[in-house]
């Protein structure tokens, strides 16, 4: 059986992905290929990778998020501010902040637990940090001069949307950077989707 490399995120719209990008412009100048610079369409939140599931469990997975999340209102995320990981002396990820209310987390918890119940192995136990990962530094990258770079770059608050749903994702590596093809539409809210509350899948 085929297997599919697959995780569920909120897709950024493409005003915001723009805005990020135009934002990062300067520091994408003075860091250049030092940075594995994420695409801007490619810009998500991930909720949750689920790694290599055969298509059968993707499409079970898919049905019961969409049962779960149509009960769950609409909410609006920020997206402000910027961030390294692991720390500023070390960066390793670059990303924007994104500013949550609660119901992130009540959204990511029935990710988590729907795919529990089909037998998807947990995240590690760590605090959840919603973010947008905007680059990866290079091993080559010298630390001083990306210390440098980042020092003046504040990009402030970006611009905020409403969530209407998730995406289930399917993740394909190439040389030239993932492609990310959408599986599954999974809605929030079901009086906001009067038409139909079902999973519309798309092409894969």
């Amino acid at each position: 059986m085929s297997m599919i490399r697959a995780f569920i995120a909120l897709e950024i719209p493409p005003v915001l992905q723009d805005e990020i990008s135009r934002a990062s412009a300067g520091l994408k100048q003075k860091l250049g290929d030092s940075v594995r610079w994420v695409a801007p369409h490619n810009l998500h939140l991930t909720l949750k990778f689920l790694g290599d599931v055969p298509r059968p469990g993707l499409d079970a997975l898919a049905l019961a998020l969409g049962a779960e999340l149509g009960r769950l209102p609409l909410f609006e995320l920020t997206l402000a501010e910027f961030g390294v990981f692991p720390n500023p002396k070390r960066p390793r990820v670059l990303w924007v902040g994104v500013q949550a209310p609660p119901a992130l987390e009540q959204v990511r918890r029935v990710v988590e637990a729907c795919a529990a119940r089909l037998g998807l192995a947990p995240e590690e136990k760590k605090p959840f940090s919603p973010h947008l990962t905007i680059g990866r530094v290079r091993e080559t990258a010298s630390p001083a001069g990306l210390q440098a770079a980042l020092q003046g770059f504040h990009p402030g608050r970006l611009g905020a949307f409403t969530v209407e749903g998730l995406r289930l994702f399917r993740s394909d590596l190439r040389p030239q950077g993932p492609i990310y093809t959408s599986l599954a539409l999974l809605p929030l809210a079901r009086e906001n989707f009067p038409e139909t509350n079902e999973v519309t899948p798309e092409s894969a």
